[in-house]
């Protein structure tokens, strides 16, 4: 299992600076950043491979009202572009009942917004690539974000399964580091953040201190 980080956005700038620095291997989507850029998902997805290259995946998250235009909808997008485009499945058990289907036509499938340790199992049951916690969000509406990770992290292990954990939503880099050591295989993080993380107030002082020398 090799880490990697996912940026977190529908902006094509953002994934043009993220791939420029190579941090990442792929950009997730959520309905709430697809409804803060003017226009339809089928043409920002598009523009958004485009921007991360051929290697990488990115996710969009599926919102139709039933199973049947769920399944309509995850075609529809992942047909964009072949390949290229993953499947955030939100979880619930007609949800996760559906997700072979798509597994077994070989689209990528991550189910998202999970929040136990029991829905990690039927999703590692059913066969999902990827379960993506909401770290802070659980910390605010559960009380331990980290804990989710590693609680997962072990129904993963035990169950042997390929399923990994990518985590998303978090306050600052510690929060992050904290997902990688609780188990997370992967997270997805805003531009700032990934930026934030290799800087430190010390090390700019440090670097000014060496300056003088030099």
């Amino acid at each position: 299992m090799t880490m990697a980080f996912y940026l977190d956005s529908t902006l094509a700038d953002d994934v043009h600076r993220a791939v420029e620095l190579g941090f990442i291997v792929g950009v997730t989507t959520n309905p709430k950043l697809l409804a803060q850029v003017d226009r339809p998902a089928t043409d920002i997805l598009p523009q958004l491979c485009d921007a991360l290259g051929e290697q990488g995946i990115v996710f969009y998250q599926l919102t139709a009202p039933t199973v049947a235009e769920r399944e309509a909808e995850a075609h529809r997008m992942a047909g964009l572009r072949p390949g290229c485009i993953g499947l955030k499945i939100p979880c619930t058990t007609e949800n996760l009942a559906m997700l072979p289907r798509l597994a077994a036509e070989g689209l990528t499938c991550a189910v998202t917004a999970v929040f136990s340790a029991y829905q990690t199992l039927l999703a590692c049951e059913v066969g999902a690539d990827y379960v993506i916690p909401y770290v802070n969000r659980a910390t605010r509406q559960l009380g331990d974000g980290i804990a989710l990770v590693e609680e997962m992290s072990t129904v993963c292990r035990v169950m042997g399964a390929s399923t990994e954990i990518l985590a998303a939503s978090f306050r600052d880099v510690t929060e992050v580091t904290q997902a990688f050591q609780a188990g997370a295989a992967h997270v997805t993080v805003s531009l700032d953040l990934l930026e934030a993380l290799g800087d430190h107030p010390l090390s700019v002082k440090a670097i000014e201190d060496f300056s003088r020398f030099t």
